[in-house]
């Protein structure tokens, strides 16, 4: 499913702010941009996303920027040291001028400013912000959901009423099919004794080949485990169990297909199919 969430936090003495993007997508595929002090944690955010988000193709961007500029250290000691040195020279050589701040200053280890990489902060910090971000991605994900669930209903709920239909032509096609049957025979013995037995035993296999009344019970069956599914609310990812109940409808839809011997019904079972094709698109970018 599509989703956005972000959050910011302190990592050390930076202010981090995290993005994440969800696109459709079969399977969990991360994408992780993080600045190169934070690289080393590459790994631990992976995880993170993957115990919050099982199906998609995740792009995380975090990005830094430091809360302030620290203070410069000046080594006193080296101050003092660099003042008497130059003052030596200048006085050895008889140069003109005097010793100023901005000399001492430049020279070398006067000065010093905290190495970036001391002041990164842990991977705990990164990873906290990374889990609110997630957190927000889940939200935006479950309302989408909740619609998408809806669609869902309304698409089975076709499907449904396409399987009434087949309940009832059923019989009647079974009641044609029957005379129809006796008609040919009749015909094809042009008068002669016609074995009413025999005829009755042929109608009752041929009505038993027929009968879709099974796979009908057992298509309405994994409807019912399929709305359940819909209104499970344990936040469990719900795309696979119901990628397989899609599968197993198509499986009883085909069959009766096969059974239909029939206009009227072959018509509602291409109906059947195509809405459950339809649903399959939905079911492959749900969690």
């Amino acid at each position: 499913m599509t989703g956005f969430g972000q959050a910011e936090g302190t990592v050390g003495t930076s202010r981090v702010l995290v993005e994440v993007r969800t696109v459709n997508h079969r399977f969990f595929s991360p994408s992780i941009k993080l600045p190169g002090a934070y690289g080393r944690w590459e790994t631990d955010v992976r995880e993170a996303m993957r115990l919050k988000v099982s199906r998609g193709h995740v792009t995380l961007t975090a990005r830094s920027e430091r809360l302030a500029t620290q203070a410069i250290s000046i080594d006193d000691e080296r101050f003092s040291a660099v003042v008497a040195q130059l003052r030596a020279l200048h006085d050895r050589h008889g140069l003109s001028g005097g010793v100023d701040l901005a000399t001492v200053l430049r020279m070398p280890d006067v000065m010093s400013a905290p190495r970036e990489e001391e002041d990164t902060g842990t991977v705990a910090e990164l990873v906290g912000i990374v889990d609110r971000a997630l957190d927000h991605l889940g939200r935006a994900r479950a309302e989408e959901g909740a619609r998408l669930a809806a669609v869902l209903r309304e698409r089975l709920d076709l499907v449904d009423a396409a399987l009434r239909r087949i309940g009832l032509r059923a019989p009647e096609r079974l009641l044609a099919q029957r005379d129809r049957l006796r008609a040919a025979v009749r015909e094809l013995a042009e008068g002669l004794a016609v074995d009413e037995v025999r005829l009755a035993q042929e109608i009752a296999i041929l009505a038993d080949r027929m009968d879709v009344s099974e796979e009908l019970d057992r298509f309405r069956s994994h409807i019912i485990a399929f709305h359940a599914v819909l209104a499970d609310t344990g936040g469990e990812p719900v795309g696979k169990r119901l990628g397989f109940l899609l599968q197993e409808m198509l499986r009883e839809a085909n069959t009766t297909g096969s059974k239909a011997a029939d206009a009227a019904i072959l018509h509602d079972v291409v109906g059947v199919k195509e809405e459950l094709e339809r649903i399959r698109e939905q079911v492959e970018n749900l969690e």
